[in-house]
């Protein structure tokens, strides 16, 4: 079964792209929890950060480029945070990788 972020990428859920090549997609999260917050997925369906494999190494690097090029196309000069959920216990929702880029704020330590 298709998880939510891959119907977004085949366009059967719209979202706010705010990027997209042939390899990553980035669009604004629907809650967002900093006035910035983008989410950096990659179209190849990977489960988790953990789950990747030595062969998805180019399209991690892919994937965290996007994000630092959105960060200072979106003006975060001052500040940014990267933020990736692996498992129930580290807070992943959607059973597919996936970077939240947070900005725009003063982000507090420890995060949660």
């Amino acid at each position: 079964m298709p998880t939510l972020f891959e119907k977004i990428i085949a366009r059967q859920i719209p979202a706010a792209i705010v990027f997209e090549d042939d390899a990553v997609l980035a669009f604004r999260d629907v809650a967002p929890q900093a006035p910035v917050h983008v989410l950096v997925v990659p179209k190849k369906p990977i489960p988790r950060l953990s789950a990747s494999t030595p062969e998805d190494d180019v399209l991690l690097g892919r994937v965290l480029a996007t994000a630092r090029a959105i960060a200072k196309s979106e003006g975060l000069e001052s500040g940014f945070r990267l933020v990736i959920n692996d498992g129930v216990d580290g807070g992943q929702s959607v059973d597919h990788l996936h970077v939240h880029l947070l900005g725009k704020r003063k982000l507090g330590w420890p995060p949660g």
